[in-house]
C-alpha cells in the first residue's frame, strides 16, 4: 500500500518541474526571439512495456526490470524553435529572421572570456565607435567572424540578404548561422544558444527583415491555461497522499482495537 504514496509523490515532483518550466516561459513572454521550453515524461506502463520488449539481452538470460519508479518518469526538457510573431519597429538596426538560422554574436562573460554565441534576438544598436552590438554590448559578427563597424554619422539600410549599406555602398554583411540538427544546441542563458560536440553548421536559408523584431514564440493565454491544469494535477496527487495517510492512520491506530 505504501507504494501508492511514492507513486503520487513522483506525480507531484513532475508537476513541480513542469511548473518551473512554465513560469520561466511566462517570465520571458516579452523577451525578443525567446524560444519556449517544454517537458517530456513517461508513465510506468510505457517504461515497463519498453523493458519487457527489450531484446538487447540474449533470450536465454533472465531479464531484469531494474530500479524503476512506479510513478511518472520525468524526461528531458526540449526547446520549441518555431518562429515567433514579428512586429514592426521602424528602426533599421532591429532585425528579424523569416526562417531558420541565428545571429552570430561575440559574447563576453563576466570573467572577460569571449566565445561565439547564437541568438534570434535582433534588437541591435550602434556604439559611438560605430560597432554593431546587442543591447548588452556584445559584438554582432559579420562575414568571416569579424566585428561589424559602420560609420555612425551615416544612415544604415539592410537588405533581405543581410548586406549593410551606407551612402549607397555595401560596407558589411551580417553572418547568419544555421545548424543541421538543433538537438546539438544548448540554451546558455541571456537568450543565447551554443553548439555542443556533434553540431554541424549549414548555410542558412532565411531572409533578414530590417525594421522588425521577432517576439517570443509563446501565447501567454495558453501558458496560463496549462499552468491551471498543472496545479490541478498537483492537487490531485496531493489528495492521493492525504487519502493514503488517513488510511494508514486507521490501520495503525484503529484496526484491531479492543473496545
Amino acid at each position: 500500500m505504501l507504494k501508492g504514496l511514492y507513486t503520487a509523490y513522483t506525480g507531484m515532483i513532475h508537476e513541480q518541474h513542469r511548473m518551473d518550466v512554465m513560469t520561466n516561459n511566462l517570465a520571458n513572454a516579452n523577451t525578443n526571439g525567446f524560444k519556449k521550453e517544454g517537458t517530456t515524461s513517461q508513465s510506468f506502463d510505457s517504461v515497463l512495456a519498453y523493458k519487457i520488449k527489450d531484446t538487447s539481452q540474449a533470450g536465454n538470460l533472465p531479464k531484469r526490470l531494474g530500479n524503476m519508479s512506479l510513478g511518472v518518469k520525468t524526461g528531458e526538457n526540449y526547446v520549441d524553435y518555431s518562429e515567433g510573431p514579428i512586429k514592426e519597429t521602424g528602426n533599421p538596426l532591429d532585425l528579424a529572421l523569416s526562417s531558420n538560422g541565428f545571429f552570430t554574436i561575440e559574447y563576453t562573460n563576466k570573467a572577460g572570456e569571449t566565445s561565439t554565441m547564437y541568438t534570434r534576438d535582433g534588437n541591435f544598436t550602434m556604439t559611438a565607435q560605430g560597432y554593431l552590438v546587442t543591447q548588452d554590448g556584445d559584438f554582432v559578427l559579420g562575414e568571416r567572424g569579424r566585428r561589424i563597424r559602420l560609420d555612425p554619422t551615416q544612415s544604415v539600410s539592410i537588405d533581405r540578404a543581410g548586406n549593410i549599406y551606407q551612402d549607397g555602398a555595401s560596407v558589411a554583411s551580417i553572418q547568419i548561422t544555421d545548424f543541421e540538427d538543433y538537438n546539438y544546441l544548448e540554451r546558455y542563458g541571456e537568450n543565447f544558444f551554443y553548439p555542443v560536440e556533434g553540431a554541424t553548421t549549414i548555410e542558412a536559408d532565411t531572409e533578414v527583415h530590417s525594421g522588425y523584431l521577432e517576439l517570443a514564440n509563446m501565447s501567454v493565454v495558453t501558458e496560463m491555461v496549462n499552468m491551471i491544469a498543472i496545479q490541478r494535477h498537483y492537487d490531485a496527487n496531493q489528495k492521493v497522499i492525504t487519502t493514503y495517510d488517513d488510511t494508514l492512520d486507521k490501520a495503525v491506530n484503529q484496526t484491531g482495537r479492543i473496545g
